[in-house]
């Protein structure tokens, strides 16, 4: 953007828009990611101590017991995960947030669309950063009990629902359809951003105190808050503002009359400015009228002429979002393609950790290469189906060449340090790729489908119904993966290539209209 001026000054706002919604959502993906970082820290000690139990009560019979030591839970494992099923109670404490996540997005869209954006969202960041600040204080305060942290998950998982809905409406609202998929490859990099953030945040602490690898994320995302409070612009029209044009000598029209006029009519009148006449002071309508001074004042050179319309649609419903072409499709789709992404969001560390013998710091930066996968796979899967205008075909090769890929993974890893980095950046990209496209583009494509007629209202709800569906597979595969990994880790990728199987399958529909069809734009799946 050229400098800063009335002309061009809604596109600094776009810009501004772009990076301080990127940076908001960076946030909560940041304050997710703890959990899968601490996973493997707290299971290492507890082995470690178990072992050092065992020589001690075999090296002779005549010893005696060695006392306590004075920092056993800090050296140790962490009560109530120190158990045999320590695999189990880790995929439950995921569930419970997943499961919370899932059942509060489908209410977050349609309690979205009611409220202003600017407020919702950061009523919803203050209290997430609150209780991932809590789960920290576990560790501070020394609480063993799992009902609190499965409380403070479930909760968590509630307000974060404000997050999504609210931002890819907002990001819509400042950008059109045009190249959307590459616009929103880019933007939807935060999620990848966040989850690289948070595990070098967390891994930072994770040895010495990981009640530290909450609480410093809890405080950024609620420092975030204060900052969307203070500088978040909704859409694009709150930037309207009329201002009286200068008169000779003489009374004119008070800016302030005005103003309040715009805020007025700002939801039911069309302003225009046509070059003054003198048959247009005949179509002066009696509402500006009344906002006149009864005094003598000077006539605008430009005056305002009001044209009514109709008033603004009403919010969309469950059910009419739903009867959108595609948007059951695409749910379910998303859904398998979440439960693979997550998967790996909140397992990978440990996997390592297993697989490839590192500590629970050097497990954790090196899952953030799965996430620098997932940027370049958003970002290329929004070009490509621009170019080709064809989102559900680009979403199906990707998911095609996924399923082979995670067979590679599962088999590379175990044979060196460097298979394994190449391994995970391009299972990040096939993986996150349509994750990336369906949640952004595709949503924002459908929330403002030609079947609404103009409704741009439906578009935080159509986002809630998509993303709420895949956060059913975001819940379903972790716990999965918790009770799988019992049987090895095999088992666990065998699931994730069914469930990649699975999203393609729902998607063949879409393709075969796309390839079918000769037109050659955005969304021709779904219109």
């Amino acid at each position: 953007c050229a400098p800063v001026t009335p002309s061009n000054s809604t596109c600094w706002y776009r810009a501004l828009t772009f990076i301080l919604t990127f940076l908001l959502y960076t946030s909560f993906h940041l304050s997710r990611k703890p959990i899968s970082i601490v996973k493997s820290e707290l299971h290492k000690n507890c082995t470690s101590l178990s072992e050092l139990a065992t020589i001690a009560s075999s090296g002779g019979g005549s010893q005696q017991p060695s006392p306590p030591s004075l920092h056993a839970d800090m050296d140790c494992s962490w009560k109530p995960f120190d158990k045999r099923n320590y695999k189990q109670l880790l995929g439950a404490m995921d569930y419970s947030f997943l499961c919370a996540y899932a059942v509060g997005m489908y209410l977050s869209g349609i309690i979205g669309e009611r409220l202003p954006i600017r407020l919702y969202l950061t009523v919803g960041m203050l209290t997430s950063g609150l209780f991932t600040c809590l789960f920290g204080l576990g560790y501070v305060y020394n609480i063993h009990s799992l009902g609190f942290y499965i409380f403070v998950q479930v909760a968590n998982g509630l307000v974060q629902t404000t997050g999504w809905p609210s931002v890819v409406t907002c990001i819509s609202n400042w950008f059109g359809k045009g190249r959307r998929g590459l616009i929103m490859g880019l933007w939807n990099s935060h999620t990848s951003v966040g989850n690289i953030l948070g595990s070098l945040i967390a891994g930072y602490w994770v040895s010495s105190n990981w009640g530290l690898s909450f609480i410093v994320p809890g405080l950024i995302i609620a420092a975030m808050g204060v900052i969307c409070f203070l500088f978040l612009i909704e859409h694009p029209n709150d930037l309207k503002s009329i201002h009286a044009p200068n008169c000779s000598p003489g009374k004119s029209v008070s800016s302030f009359y005005l103003y309040f006029f715009v805020l007025n009519v700002n939801t039911t009148a069309d302003l225009y400015l046509p070059p003054f006449s003198p048959s247009l002071s005949l179509l002066q309508s009696y509402d500006t009228e009344l906002l006149l001074p009864r005094e003598s004042v000077c006539v605008p050179v430009q005056p305002v002429v009001v044209v009514k319309r109709e008033s603004e649609p009403s919010p969309i419903s469950f059910m009419g979002a739903l009867r959108i072409p595609g948007v059951i499709e695409f749910s379910l789709c998303l859904l398998f393609a979440k439960l693979v992404s997550y998967t790996f969001l909140f397992w990978l560390p440990l996997y390592i950790t297993k697989a490839a013998h590192l500590d629970a710091k050097k497990a954790g930066d090196l899952s953030t290469l799965f996430d620098v996968g997932g940027i370049v796979g958003g970002i290329l899967a929004g070009v490509i189906s621009d170019k080709l205008g064809k989102r559900a075909t680009t979403c199906a090769v990707m998911l095609l060449l996924a399923a082979p890929t995670l067979y590679g993974f599962s088999m590379i890893s175990e044979f060196g340090l460097g298979p394994t980095i190449g391994m995970l950046l391009v299972c990040g990209g096939l993986v996150n790729g349509p994750y990336s496209l369906i949640t952004t583009a595709v949503s924002a494509d459908l929330g403002t489908h030609k079947s609404l007629k103009g409704n741009a209202r439906a578009l935080s709800t159509v986002t809630a119904i998509i993303d709420g569906t895949g956060s059913v597979g975001a819940a379903l595969g972790p716990l999965l993966a918790g009770l799988l990994s019992a049987g090895g880790w095999d088992q666990v990728f065998y699931m994730l290539m069914t469930a990649d199987f699975f999203a393609l399958l729902l998607l063949l529909r879409l393709v075969t209209k796309e390839l079918t069809s000769n037109k050659s734009r955005p969304i021709s799946a779904v219109e």
